[in-house]
């Protein structure tokens, strides 16, 4: 469908543990599929969780004590989020001992596969670390096997975790997008002025897609 020599350049802010993260960067490369659309993405740094300690937190309680949620809307929560990621082929395996991560040290991390020409793979395969594996993304062994197998190299990831290398670049780029008015995530930008905000279906978003097309500066 897009014409246009330039590719549509796409930012998304976004967190490794936000389920509505991967399934709203799913139904996007659905979208961006269906219509042929030159473009290149960008990922940008956003903690749910900034407070959160080392070791995390069982996700239920952390639910119920952020948002006052019963079990049962925490259930069904969960159904929802299982059913809108096997439309786009993404396996949610939420259990009783699913949890929620500080994941400082995964954007510090995401940071150095950036500049190795991997962020992308990792971001996909942090995803699957998190909601399908139920992998221990706390643990920076754990993260620093997961670099490994995206391509890194595993000592130089474990390095850059342990030696907390990134951490002012992170956050000053966390700061920078909370600057721009991000308060929530998945937040999605086209060519740096449409903002986008949460998971809005492939549907929406090749309708967005197709009104962008048709935009001449």
């Amino acid at each position: 469908m897009s014409t246009s020599e330039k590719p549509l350049r796409i930012d998304i802010v976004s967190d490794v543990v936000c389920p509505w993260c991967v399934i709203g960067y799913r139904q996007l490369a659905a979208a961006l599929e269906q219509t042929n659309t030159a473009h290149t993405i960008h990922w940008h740094p956003f903690e749910l969780n900034p407070h959160m300690p080392s070791e995390g937190q069982n996700l239920r309680e952390h639910i119920i004590e952020k948002y006052g949620s019963t079990k049962e809307e925490s259930d069904a929560s969960r159904v929802r989020m299982t059913e809108a990621g096997q439309e786009v082929g993404f396996e949610f395996n939420f259990n009783d001992d699913t949890r929620m991560h500080n994941t400082f040290n995964l954007h510090q991390l995401l940071h150095f596969a950036d500049q190795q020409g991997y962020m992308h793979e990792l971001k996909q395969a942090l995803f699957a670390a998190h909601f399908t594996d139920n992998r221990n993304i706390s643990d920076i062994n754990v993260l620093a096997d997961i670099a490994a197998e995206t391509g890194l190299d595993r000592s130089e990831a474990l390095a850059v975790l342990e030696g907390q290398f990134f951490a002012k670049e992170v956050r000053a780029e966390e700061q920078h997008w909370q600057q721009q008015g991000i308060q929530s995530v998945p937040a999605i930008i086209f060519n740096e002025r449409h903002l986008v905000s949460g998971a809005q279906g492939v549907e929406n978003y090749v309708s967005i897609l197709e009104q962008l097309a048709n935009i001449t500066d």
